[in-house]
């Protein structure tokens, strides 16, 4: 008797799921730097996964001759329907609002897939937040990941000469707060800018700082006595720094690469209190931007003090 051979129905959808997953990297960092935060990013992801394999009724790839630039228009439209969320939700947020940091290895190995070239700083994803929905992703996939116009035109549905006109917008608002530079190689001053500050020491602190550094704290209104407001000019820091705001009683340091940028981890006991981050002047010998992200729910995705790969901190 011949056996009948009967079609695996389950193929185009393991296919198609080979090719989700090969592109998950690229979708995860278009995404993040059009929204700054892991969780939405993930939420995005999952709606983008369910659009793909509910296309062409389980079969994704029926008739898609460039799976990459479909999934990134979908997955870039998920994510300009998410900012309207987001930007309710910011409208009752108590305080400074930071992106939530993508925390990645020590600066002596390997970052995390992550965090490599296409990772913007924090300090520019602040600046992003200024811009519209469309200008930040025009500028996100143009600027950071190389798409020319033509292409970012099919991924928004809009005209190459629209999108023309909002990368100009984007560029100009965003050179305008933050200047083009050749960066200096990175000093380490986030180890000597955190002696400073737990030691309470104001003259090392004052030598640190630049006179126009600003200061930003994000709690969301969960950590005790945090700054409501950014604090600007160097005395107003330092005095910020020095008035001993209700951090842990025995804090330890790690070092670790934040959205790119040498930053560090606080940890009360086994769990992440917050992870600071420091800018640098173009001349990479003052600290001109603080930002500490404190808000428990946006250090929700890190590992405990114990967790593997945060090897020795620093007490």
């Amino acid at each position: 008797m011949t056996e009948i051979s009967v079609p695996d129905a389950d193929a185009p959808l393991d296919e198609a799921t080979g090719v989700f997953v090969d592109h998950r990297e690229l979708l995860f960092g278009v995404v993040y730097n059009m929204l700054g935060s892991v969780a939405d990013t993930e939420d995005v992801l999952q709606e983008t996964w369910l659009s793909w394999t509910a296309r062409g009724g389980g079969a994704p790839l029926a008739g898609v001759e460039n799976p990459r630039a479909y999934l990134v228009r979908v997955a870039v439209n998920h994510a300009l329907r998410r900012r309207a969320v987001i930007s309710r939700r910011r409208e009752t947020y108590v305080g400074p609002w930071l992106p939530e940091p993508l925390v990645g290895g020590d600066t002596e190995t390997a970052e995390d897939p992550a965090l490599r070239s296409e990772s913007v700083s924090l300090a520019m994803l602040v600046v992003l937040e200024s811009l519209t929905p469309l200008e930040r992703a025009v500028f996100v996939l143009g600027e950071v990941f190389g798409y020319p116009h033509a292409e970012i035109a099919e991924v928004i549905d809009r005209s190459p000469a629209a999108v023309r006109q909002l990368a100009h917008r984007a560029r100009e608002h965003v050179h305008a707060r933050r200047p083009r530079y050749e960066a200096h190689p990175r000093v380490r001053r986030e180890e000597r800018f955190v002696r400073a500050a737990l030691g309470g020491d104001i003259a090392e602190l004052m030598e640190v700082l630049a006179p126009d550094v600003t200061a930003w704290t994000d709690a969301g209104g969960n950590r005790r006595r945090a700054s409501l407001r950014p604090v600007h000019g160097r005395d107003k820091v330092t005095r910020l720094l020095t008035a001993g705001r209700g951090g842990p009683d025995h804090p330890v340091w790690r070092y670790r690469r934040v959205n790119g940028d040498e930053a560090a981890v606080l940890f009360d006991g086994d769990a992440p209190f917050a992870v600071l981050v420091l800018d640098l002047t173009p001349e990479g010998d003052r600290v001109r931007g603080i930002y500490v992200v404190a808000n428990p729910d946006k250090l929700a995705h890190l590992p405990g003090a114990g967790g593997e790969g945060w090897g020795d901190g620093q007490e």
